[in-house]
């Protein structure tokens, strides 16, 4: 006896209403739907709508085609609704709409399924902006029919006339009839058809209610002996192709789950904070004795600065975890010593007395990339990933970042290629795969976007990597571009489920960059976990400034990476060293195992960047740190005495720096040492660089609160003496925005 009712969303309904099941399958649901009466009657109607769709389309008159007009812009975006019984008719539309397209053949050049959103006959006006606006089915299909005007001779339905009756005409002659007995697609083999051609511009027409805030199924774009092809996706744990409707903007199929596309609004003026970082536990003492080892992946990421220096120009304290300690560090530039020909990058080891606690030393471990010109980098295969949901309709966010893009893309050279792929509630490509040398074409593109709609960032996430992977080129510069605030609040919304998925795209030799927008509602967190496991690097962009020292002064180290799986470890003489902390990199630490473990990930250094990690070390004989303490072990052999290791005393030996890394795309790392002596100097003997960097490091132990106490008056003290030539200016910034932090205290 069947105890649970058939769910409204079981695709068996379809199937069963159209006879696609096959008899034994047919014969079982019978039974359930025999104990269901709600179900036999969504069964009914399902039915009875195929049944009279059918019927008008099959005696509607032909009419001569109108003439193909030239092209105009295009932008792609997708959207999915399938499941709910009120959206059916229009789904059926759109289905049979996507079968007659499967049918044509894919040229060379173009890996995805493109219409036209806007297409003016003659350039009086300016383009209209792209994204996700919303407008009718009737108003896509009519274009898409007036463009094969010039092939067959299918109705061309006039843009006076845009009812159903005119989407039913335009949809007969696209293969709809010979879909008469199915409801589906076999798209296992088919291949995406050619470009469409523009006939006129957007139409502003609302959507019917049905397909508004329908469910959204995705298919998936996959790589197929050059063709990008439509793949079905899994339903209630059964396998069936997705429905697509053509609402004005609807470009193209992409990867996804099954969810449900909801608009969400952004956060008015006023709103509640809902911005997210992850919790952060400040690095405690370690005994050098018994743990001498300490392991941690390289981090060139320098979101948490642009960020802190946002709240504090807006006079707030940022919160705690905002503050990522080695990310404030790691902002500045060092005059680190260059590394020698053929190497990736050199070390540069320091140590000198610890300002906040003289009887303690700070050790300062400096990495500097080899720089690579303009000239000298490889050819860039770039995607730009844009969110343009309504989140990012502020003056911080999208606008910025146009301005953003447009400062790298004037950097680019003509043999460097750029796509730009969309998203909101569905993803789309709004400029294909294009050479740098149309710069005008591709500025174009940028400005048109425009904002509206929710998130649904893990359409795009695979959109673009499918797109980079389709345009990759060997021994060049494949990357992904992420430009968001990171409120992924449709589809994959989960932190763990979008970092898996990046981290299984990173597979594909494809890096990340992640560029952060906006305020009220930036997701850090996320954004910092996604560069991490894309292979990328984690920039915050919160003024035009700040988009040209990442995108313009660094472009080399933001496009380039030149070492991958980036390892530090280092190993402590417990006859010099009592015991030691790492100031940041909490959530990079490393098991000391992984060091030597190939298949585990850690950091990207791209060219020029430098890297800086700072240790403050308990010397033997000072005062030893409070720390938790567990009592004697009994059952182990007595320690040996301090100074019998390999490193003994008399060695003057404070510790070894190992380091590891990977050639770009290579599976084996190679391993070097440097081996540091305390010659004894105080602080005011160190390098300018030096103090700069442990001002920089107080600075953040004060905003997160974190011992020792650190006054800001001698952080100020402690960076001035390390400001230096100070190109760009940045030195002198953080001094102002210590002052500023300043007048925030109590």
């Amino acid at each position: 006896m069947k105890t649970n009712p058939i769910s409204p969303d079981d695709p068996r309904l379809t199937a069963y209403a159209l006879n696609e099941l096959a008899p034994a399958e047919r014969a079982e649901f019978e039974q359930d739907l025999a104990q269901d009466p709600a179900a036999r009657q969504l069964v009914a109607e399902i039915a009875g709508t195929a049944a009279a769709l059918t019927a008008a389309l099959e005696h509607e008159p032909m009419e001569p085609a109108a003439p193909a007009v030239p092209r105009g812009p295009l932008a792609k975006v997708v959207r999915f609704p399938y499941w709910t019984i009120s959206s059916l008719a229009a789904a059926c539309f759109a289905v049979f709409f996507i079968y007659w397209q499967q049918h044509e053949g894919l040229p060379g050049q173009k890996q995805y399924l493109e219409v036209p959103l806007t297409a003016p006959a003659e350039k009086v006006a300016p383009a209209p902006a792209v994204g996700l606006p919303v407008a009718s089915a009737a108003a896509d299909v009519a274009a898409a029919a007036q463009d094969r005007a010039g092939h067959d001779d299918m109705k061309a339905p006039a843009a006076d006339t845009l009812d159903k009756k005119s989407i039913e005409d335009a949809l007969k002659d696209q293969g709809m009839a010979e879909q008469k007995a199915r409801f589906g697609i076999d798209a296992g083999a088919a291949t995406l058809p050619t470009t469409r051609q523009a006939q006129s511009a957007p139409r502003s027409v609302p959507p019917p209610p049905e397909l508004r805030n329908a469910p959204v199924a995705a298919g998936r774009l996959e790589d197929a002996g050059g063709k990008i092809v439509l793949s079905p996706f899994m339903v209630s744990g059964a396998s069936r192709p997705a429905a697509q409707h053509t609402l004005a903007g609807t470009r193209i199929v992409t990867a996804g789950v099954k969810e449900k596309a909801e608009a969400v609004p952004a956060p008015a003026g006023g709103a509640a904070n809902t911005e997210a970082y992850a919790f952060r536990r400040d690095n405690e003492y370690q005994n050098a004795a018994a743990d001498p080892l300490s392991t941690f992946a390289v981090d060139v990421d320098t979101a948490s600065y642009a960020n802190v220096r946002r709240f504090l120009t807006q006079g707030q304290r940022p919160p705690a975890d905002a503050v990522r300690i080695e990310e404030l560090v790691n902002y500045f530039p060092y005059a680190y010593p260059p590394p020698a020909a053929g190497a990736p990058f050199a070390a540069s080891l320091e140590v000198a007395g610890a300002p906040w606690a003289p009887a303690h030393r700070l050790v300062r471990i400096g990495l500097q990339a080899r720089e690579v010109s303009d000239a000298a980098r490889p050819p860039a295969n770039l995607v730009f990933l844009l969110d343009v949901s309504g989140s990012m309709d502020e003056p911080n966010k999208l606008p910025l970042v146009k301005q953003s893009l447009r400062l790298l893309v004037d950097r680019l050279r003509p043999e460097d290629r750029v796509a730009i792929a969309i998203y909101a509630g569905a993803s789309g490509l709004a400029l294909p795969s294009t050479g740098a040398a149309h710069k005008a074409e591709i500025m174009d593109a940028i400005d048109r976007l425009q904002a509206e709609g929710s998130t649904n960032g893990a359409l795009g996430i695979q959109l673009a990597y499918d797109i980079a992977k389709a345009n990759f080129i060997p021994g060049g510069v494949n990357r992904v571009i992420l430009a968001t605030d990171g409120d992924f609040n449709v589809g994959v919304t989960s932190e763990g489920e979008l970092v898996r998925l990046v981290a299984e795209k990173a597979k594909s030799g494809v890096f990340l960059t992640v560029l952060g927008f906006g305020m009220g509602n930036l997701k850090d967190s996320t954004l910092e976990q996604l560069a991490d496991k894309g292979n990328g690097n984690y920039a915050y962009i919160d003024t035009l400034a700040e988009a040209k020292k990442a995108l313009v002064e660094q472009a080399g180290g933001t496009l380039m990476t030149i070492a991958q799986d980036v390892k530090i470890q280092v190993e402590f003489n417990p006859a010099v060293v009592q015991a030691y902390r790492l100031i940041g990199y909490e959530d990079r630490l490393l098991a000391k195992e992984d060091f030597n473990n190939d298949r585990v990930d850690a950091g990207e250094v791209g060219a020029g960047h430098t890297v800086t990690a700072l240790y403050e070390i308990v010397p033997v004989g000072a005062e030893p740190p409070v720390t938790g303490t567990v009592d004697a072990l009994k059952y182990q052999r007595a320690e040996r005495g301090a100074g019998s290791g390999e490193h003994g005393a008399g060695g003057g030996e404070m510790l070894t720096v190992k380091l590891r890394y990977k050639e770009p795309g290579g599976d084996t790392s190679r391993k070097v040492e440097f081996v540091l002596r305390d010659a004894g100097a105080g602080f005011a003997q160190a390098s300018q660089d030096f103090k700069f960097a442990a001002a920089v490091a107080a600075f953040g132990m004060a905003l997160r609160e974190a011992p020792p106490p650190v006054a800001l008056a001698d952080v100020i003290a402690w960076a001035r003496a390390g400001l230096g030539s100070d190109a760009g200016g940045y030195r002198a910034e953080f001094i102002s925005l210590v002052g500023r932090a300043q007048q925030l205290e109590p």
